[in-house]
């Protein structure tokens, strides 16, 4: 790998083509080349998030997380290779279990808001969904295996259960949206008093 990357500017993409993981070159507006791009750019974003300060239990997750995208990444520029693991998808499940039971019931919509970090959780998860989207369409077009798809699924409601988490690491809140209704049960409260 080391002799590969020692060129970063080979100038072999300067056609609007792009080299997968098994030497084919292919347009960069391929599917695969977009699913690739969009797993790469949640790596990106999760980056930014761990560069906040984070609860200990959340950091090594995240960075689990990041390991695992590679590999889904490196999945998705071989095609028919396997490198991304239903035992990740798993361990997605079980910490989106065991962070989402320390949350009270959402009683309305919430704002992608709240702290820094909470806000960078919020952006990895809806990038988290558009890669699931390119995963989907490059899986109508071709096949590709589940992981990937199930895994970006579940981390996009991961992201959304810890950025819940991070917006009450120092005793605050979701920030919910003001629908109608929440407004008509304020209005009620405070004729109430």
């Amino acid at each position: 790998m080391g002799n590969r990357l020692s060129q970063i500017a080979t100038r072999t993409g300067d056609a609007g083509t792009t080299g997968l993981g098994d030497n084919q070159r292919v347009s960069k507006n391929n599917l695969r080349v977009h699913a690739m791009g969009d797993v790469d750019e949640l790596n990106s974003h999760i980056g930014v998030l761990l560069c906040e300060p984070v609860p200990p239990a959340i950091r090594p997750l995240l960075v689990e997380v990041q390991h695992q995208l590679f590999n889904l990444g490196g999945e998705l520029s071989i095609p028919g290779y396997e490198l991304l693991k239903t035992q990740a998808v798993i361990d997605l499940d079980q910490a989106l279990e065991r962070f989402n039971a320390q949350l009270p019931k959402l009683q309305e919509f919430i704002l992608p808001a709240g702290t820094r970090a909470a806000s960078l959780a919020h952006v990895c998860r809806t990038v988290a969904r558009r890669a699931e989207r390119s995963v989907v369409a490059l899986g109508d077009a071709e096949s590709v295996n589940e992981a990937p798809r199930h895994y970006l699924n579940r981390l996009s409601d991961l992201m959304f259960v810890l950025a819940r988490v991070l917006n009450r690491v120092d005793g605050g809140d979701d920030v919910y949206w003001r629908s109608e209704r929440m407004q008509q049960n304020t209005e009620q409260d405070k004729n109430s008093i």
